[in-house]
């Protein structure tokens, strides 16, 4: 079982049927790629690597902008047997070396115009030239890998305040079909745009690898990002399905020129990463007359609860659990796992049997452990079950974040907010301003004989945290609350 081999054959795609399209302004191409030319590639990129000398199970951190260089390197490193560190654009060098250190990579390959973590001893640096040679090397054979063997290392906001590994398996392909008729209701002749990075995960995962794996066309945009131009760009590339966060449909309604003669091969919207709201969800459906189906994920297993053409959307719920998932609610005041029924708000909970289950959190024994209560993976939601099957969400069981479709931990921006020397104190958290949108709010207790400015805050931040991570509030406040035995209460700073 090879995850590329997987993605790229699965379907049998003629070899000049269409894989990717990169398009820009009005839909217009500037990139076609075949299945026989980007399996061909693929293939070139993973024989590049093994004459570079990397041993299968090697990690790679990939440091590539919003370019097709960046799915060939990730795909072409699983073909041959290594394993991708996927990582955002945005982040800055001191957050690169915490993944860097973090994944035990043993090179980074960057294409010369993203941010670079420290030079450190014995990880090699390929640059742009490299990247060129690869795409040219001789092409080698898919690696013959295990379903349980690692395919891809992904890193998402921990509870610590540092980032932490998601190990996923080349078996975690597999773990993904229940998408394709429990939220896509995709076939080989679909064409679908994300509006995502190529280096986002939910790119990776829903632009790429599920429209692949049915012989599909995927197509990702590369252009100004106003959101008047979605409109121009869904009709003019001809798109059947389109994937976004909620925040991005609700910027195209407000400022597109949307009606339901817009885009008229377009079959249906997708949307993940944070919640869809009841109104916006309303709303899209009247403005273009087309469904809107949500899903609810995470790093860890992606999509498994969703709505679909199978599964009707009930305004306020993401759906249902994808056929073949074994969901659950567990009793949060039980150490056993207690399975609740319906009504019952308890932890969401996925069952370990699930191929699209992480292998567990890289290096982290015991947060991997302490994740699992018997045979169910807590996802540190909290939900419910209704009569009919479907979930409703009732809010995290930890305090991570949600900030435009990322997951972010306060302690993160914390820490890093903490050391600037004018700040005593600071706890982070989002706070709700208008309907389905939440920003990052930063409360501060400044040091004695110091009065830090929020723009001065914002260009340290800037500094050093990812764009996502930025808090959009400051506020400056006399002490934070905190229970008697010292923990901060972030929840009562949400209703400031």
């Amino acid at each position: 079982m090879n995850l590329a081999r997987y993605c790229l054959t699965n379907a049998a795609p003629a070899a000049t049927d269409v894989a990717l399209e990169v398009v820009g302004p009005a839909g217009a191409p500037l990139e076609t790629w075949t299945y026989g030319r980007l399996e061909d590639t693929i293939l070139r990129v993973a024989g590049g690597l093994r004459r570079l000398g990397l041993v299968q199970g090697d990690r790679i951190l990939l440091r590539i902008g919003h370019s097709s260089d960046f799915p060939l390197a990730f795909f072409g490193a699983i073909a041959g047997g290594f394993v991708p560190v996927p990582s955002s654009a945005l982040l800055t060098a001191s957050e690169c070396d915490l993944i860097l250190a973090d994944s035990g990579a043993v090179c980074v390959l960057h294409d010369g115009a993203t941010s670079l973590p420290a030079e450190r001893t014995g990880v090699r640096f390929l640059g742009p030239d490299v990247l060129t040679d690869l795409k040219a090397a001789p092409a080698a054979t898919y690696a013959e890998t295990q379903p349980d063997d690692p395919a891809f290392l992904i890193y998402t906001s921990g509870t610590s305040g540092y980032p932490k590994g998601v190990l996923h398996a080349q078996r975690a392909a597999l773990g993904r079909r229940p998408m394709d008729r429990g939220w896509y209701g995709m076939t080989r002749q679909d064409r679908l745009l994300h509006a995502g990075a190529f280096n986002w995960t939910y790119t990776l995962g829903v632009g790429l690898m599920d429209p692949w794996a049915n012989g599909a066309t995927s197509i990702v945009y590369d252009g100004p990002r106003d959101p008047d131009v979605w409109p121009g760009v869904l009709e003019g590339c001809r798109a059947t399905l389109f994937a976004a966060v909620p925040s991005l449909y609700r910027r195209v309604l407000k400022y597109g020129a949307v009606t339901p003669q817009s885009f008229p091969l377009l079959r249906h919207g997708l949307t993940a990463g944070e919640a869809l709201s009841a109104s916006l969800h309303a709303d899209w459906c009247e403005r273009t007359g087309r469904p809107l189906f949500e899903a609810l994920g995470m790093s860890e297993i992606s999509t498994y609860v969703s709505s679909g053409p199978r599964v009707p959307t009930r305004p306020g719920s993401p759906g249902k659990p994808q056929a073949g998932r074994r969901v659950a609610v567990l009793d949060e005041a039980s150490d056993e796992a207690r399975l609740l029924p319906g009504g019952d708000v308890g932890l969401l909970a996925v069952h370990r049997s699930d191929p699209g289950l992480m292998l567990g959190y890289f290096g982290r024994r015991a947060e991997t452990e302490a994740a699992f209560r018997g045979e169910w993976f807590l996802t540190g939601d909290r939900a419910r079950f209704d009569a009919e099957g479907y979930l409703w969400y009732e809010g995290r069981a930890d305090d991570v974040m949600n900030a435009f479709g990322y997951r972010v931990a306060p302690e993160e921006v914390e820490r890093v907010l903490a050391s600037h020397p004018a700040v005593a104190e600071v706890a982070v958290t989002t706070l709700t301003r208008g309907q389905g949108l939440d920003l990052i709010a930063a409360f501060v207790v400044a040091r004695e004989g110091f009065a830090p400015d929020e723009s001065d805050l914002a260009t340290f931040a800037a500094d050093r945290l990812a764009e996502y991570k930025r808090p959009k509030l400051y506020r400056l406040v006399a002490e934070l609350p905190h229970t008697p035995s010292g923990k901060l209460q972030r929840r009562r700073l949400q209703n400031s």
